[in-house]
């Protein structure tokens, strides 16, 4: 009896799949056919799809209260900008006025040179912040006119009002991100340049115990690199084949020509050359020679990783990668954090909005008070993990979005507290 059972389960569970399966094979077909049909109903239907003056207009999808709030947010923004990078011009000019007149700092260089590279770079810095307090400080505004409660009231949900926010967020995101990537690091330049000869030393004059693969399978070694006098001493320069040593080359000095690319000069050298068991060697006082490496890439100045666009980070880490360099980490860091700050706008935006958009007794001032905390937490945290990156051992990718992805919880839990 139990054999019997088990052969009609067994016969039952194949009839089923037969039937899942001519199901399939027949929705299949259907789908087939609706794309086979496709072409002539676009044919029929192109007139459709063809992009009148109305759906050009920008009202077509964006409302007037669309519009005012947009112009509120961006307003606010920028004027918050203005307002508080003015403070910092100030503070600045009176912390570093003495070191500027001792080493005689002309008057053009400190404008145009130092505080028009200075603005920028700050006020992309701290967009965060400036996102935050626009965001409260103009939503609040609105709460205390009962405006909000006007727009519920014609039945408007919160998830509606929060389209001009983040149309906002998405402009000042790809504002901010752009100019991090391609702009201000033109204006670093000029700025660092500036602060090394006016302000504060910043260019590493040497270097120690460098070593970096300068083609495959092949090791450069300086113990000690002058860049006063372009000049690295006690140096080798390994070649392998197959894993096996076949060339090694010692030097009491290199100096880099200048005047041509990847040109050293070696001198009181001594060329070892591997045959299986024999060994030739080579002396001489002085050899020129092609090697593919260049002092500045060992030389790395504070905050060089600011004066490159983010196709030329892209490019120098991996070119760096290749060459077994392992301090790049503030260079990758970099990298990952100019995009990270352009998400930043939405997720901070999307916090404001959820804290200031309830009307409460006491005005503005509380609201105000946490969006300031929760946006320096958000930069010192910020900091911390990049700090992390920079001296332990967490992937610079995962340091940097750390901030965001807590920042993220804590606006689904704010937006899902928030009147609707």
């Amino acid at each position: 009896m139990e054999g019997n059972d088990d052969e009609t389960r067994l016969n039952q569970i194949i009839r089923n799949m037969k039937e899942g399966f001519k199901q399939c094979l027949m929705e299949c077909k259907s789908f087939v056919e609706k794309i086979k049909a496709l072409p002539a109903w676009l044919s029929e239907h192109r007139d459709d799809f063809k992009p009148t003056k109305e759906w050009l207009h920008l009202r077509h999808w964006l409302k007037r209260l669309d519009t005012y709030i947009i112009k509120k947010f961006l307003g606010t923004y920028f004027f918050a900008i203005a307002l508080i990078i003015s403070i910092a011009v100030v503070f600045d000019i009176n912390e570093n006025i003495d070191r500027f007149i001792n080493n005689k700092a002309p008057v053009n260089a400190i404008i145009f040179d130092y505080y028009l590279n200075f603005i920028p770079y700050f006020s992309n810095l701290f967009s965060p912040l400036f996102v935050f307090i626009a965001v409260i400080f103009f939503t609040a505004k609105l709460a205390e006119n009962s405006e909000i409660i006007a727009m519920f009231s014609t039945g408007m949900s919160f998830k509606r009002m929060m389209r001009p926010y983040m149309i906002s967020a998405a402009i000042i995101s790809i504002l901010t991100f752009y100019l991090g990537a391609y702009i201000i690091p033109r204006g670093n330049v000029t700025r660092l340049d500036f602060e090394d000869r006016y302000k504060k030393k910043k260019k590493v004059e040497y270097v120690r115990n460098v070593q970096l693969e300068v083609d495959n399978g092949v090791i450069a070694y300086i113990e000690r690199y002058e860049n006063y006098n372009k000049t690295g001493y006690r140096f080798s320069l390994d070649k392998f084949e197959d894993k096996k040593l076949v060339s090694h080359l010692t030097a009491s000095s290199i100096t880099y020509d200048t005047t041509s690319v990847h040109k050293w000069k070696i001198k009181d050298y001594m060329i070892r050359e591997m045959e299986g068991m024999k060994e030739k060697i080579t002396k001489g006082s002085e050899i020129d020679s092609i090697i593919k490496m260049e002092p500045q890439d060992f030389l790395i100045m504070k905050g060089q990783q600011q004066t490159m666009t983010n196709p030329e980070l892209s490019d120098y880490i991996s070119k760096q990668k290749k060459r077994g360099f392992a301090n790049i980490k503030e260079f990758e860091i970099e990298y990952h954090q100019r995009i990270a700050m352009s998400f930043a706008a939405f997720i901070l935006t999307a916090i404001g909005v959820s804290l200031s958009s309830r009307k409460v007794k006491g005005g503005m001032g509380l609201y105000l008070g946490i969006g300031l905390a929760l946006s320096f937490s958000y930069i010192l945290f910020q900091k911390l993990s990049s700090t992390f990156a920079v001296n332990g051992n967490m992937p610079p990718i995962i340091a940097v979005w750390i901030p965001n992805i807590l920042y993220t919880f804590i606006a689904i839990y704010l937006y899902r507290k928030a009147p609707k």
